[in-house]
């Protein structure tokens, strides 16, 4: 009877762990739930890509660039990276900020004449800010999946200074160009859940064309993430930016004709 009565507790004991368990991963769930009030996400994230552009001087393609993720790293002054969401119901505004100034200090020796040696101190310099705004509608939600349709804008601005001088003496030169553009964007991203779990897919993906300098303009990100708790979950993604400027419209000032970035990107989402 005692035998009984234990086996009949074990599977008791069981079945409330497994409903427990079950009820549990029920409500820690990565796919957001629609409702007519208004939730706010903020994600600061670190997103490391390596740089691929193509320099176009009046109307001739010069040269490629590229600047690797350790070099990207070590020439870093002075950066921030965050994005946010607002959403009421199924509609929703987001944008995204990337902000980077990326400076290089290096002595280059000159020779003019036999005999005459000079050392000329070199400082470029870029700066440059991607903003990405869009309004969001949701397409689809379900206990695995959440797409949202987008429509919205980004703006481009790219300033390129270059810093010269002679060493021992006060000969100096300065030259600076400005390149910026705003193009229309449609897209889409969501997220999948993989196996009923608190891990997800996220995926995120938009073109553009016709506004400003830009012939075309894309972006795509996918990756894997995990939902901590409620009111947090992180992510890792591969993220790639390339856009196309139109040298033509901006009277050869064209600095960064075709330009790839492509990265790693860790982020922390918080949800309010």
């Amino acid at each position: 009877m005692n035998k009984k009565i234990f086996l009949v507790f074990t599977a008791v004991f069981a079945l409330l762990t497994s409903v427990s368990i079950a009820h549990a991963q029920e409500q820690l769930s990565p796919i957001p739930k629609i409702s007519n009030e208004w939730t706010v996400d903020v994600t600061p994230y670190v997103w490391l890509p390596t740089i691929s552009s193509t320099l176009n001087y009046k109307g001739q393609y010069l040269n490629t660039a590229d600047v690797s993720m350790s070099e990207l790293i070590s020439n870093l002054k002075s950066g921030g990276m965050i994005a946010g969401e607002a959403r009421y119901g199924k509609w929703g505004m987001m944008a995204d900020v990337v902000s980077a100034t990326l400076q290089k200090t290096s002595t280059v020796p000159v020779t003019p004449a036999p005999g005459y040696n000079f050392r000329v101190a070199m400082k470029p310099t870029i700066q440059q800010t991607i903003l990405t705004g869009a309004a969001t509608y949701n397409l689809l939600n379900n206990q695995d999946t959440t797409v949202d349709g987008l429509l919205g804008v980004r703006w481009i601005s790219v300033t390129a200074t270059l810093n010269l001088a002679l060493d021992g003496t006060n000969y100096s030169l300065s030259d600076s160009k400005t390149v910026s553009t705003v193009d229309p964007i449609v897209g889409f991203k969501g997220r999948y859940r993989i196996a009923g779990s608190t891990w997800y897919v996220p995926f995120y993906g938009d073109i553009g064309s016709g506004g400003g300098t830009t012939n075309v303009t894309w972006q795509a990100m996918a990756g894997i993430g995990k939902t901590i708790e409620k009111w947090v979950d992180v992510s890792l993604v591969y993220r790639g930016l390339y856009y196309d400027m139109d040298s033509s419209k901006t009277n050869g000032a064209g600095l960064l004709q075709k330009t790839t970035f492509q990265g790693p990107q860790l982020s922390a989402t918080f949800h309010f």
